[in-house]
């Protein structure tokens, strides 16, 4: 059974690492740097390669990354030391979240029936904001099976607004009803 490997622990070490040295959005620059590197295919087939020596991969990705923190190169090359340097990018992806709520901000993703305009947007990041507390970044999609109002996932929380729940809702209490 293959294991699934989070980047979150490596995540809250390179934070806290950060924090300590308030560098915190010098990480997220070098970390997205990182994640966007690991994207080159044939880069990591080089990075891959198991007959190419160990310091020729850390000379390799020294020189496509270019300058970044010494501690940020250091956490990349353990994970390409234990054949997880593909989880970089969930460590940045972590990363983000956590300086995110760090700065107090989150981010919602907003599901509508039709495509929002930047006012609707901006309206609907303020009142989710007062909901939670906190400054709200919104991802916008579309679905129409929606139908109307929106669906919005903050972090773990879903706020279901959406006609296509309360159609689903009345079902339920009539089908409830009948018994």
């Amino acid at each position: 059974m293959p294991r699934i490997i989070s980047g979150k622990r490596y995540a809250q070490a390179a934070f806290a690492l950060a924090l300590e040295k308030g560098e915190l959005e010098l990480w997220r620059e070098d970390l997205s740097k990182a994640a966007e590197a690991i994207l080159d295919a044939q880069l990591m087939v080089l990075l891959e390669n198991p007959k190419l020596p160990f310091h020729a991969k850390k000379s390799l990705l020294k020189k496509r990354l270019g300058k970044v923190r010494p501690l940020v190169f250091n956490l990349i090359c353990l994970l390409m030391s234990r054949g997880k340097l593909k989880t970089i990018r969930n460590v940045a992806e972590h990363y983000n979240r956590l300086l995110d709520a760090h700065n107090g901000i989150e981010r919602a993703d907003i599901i509508t029936a039709l495509p929002l305009d930047d006012e609707e947007i901006n309206t609907l990041a303020r009142r989710l904001g007062e909901i939670v507390g906190h400054t709200i970044f919104v991802n916008a999609h579309t679905d129409p099976s929606v139908i109307g109002g929106f669906r919005a996932r903050i972090g773990d929380v879903l706020i279901d607004g959406s006609i296509h729940n309360k159609l689903d809702s009345l079902r339920h209490s009539l089908i409830g009803a009948g018994r």
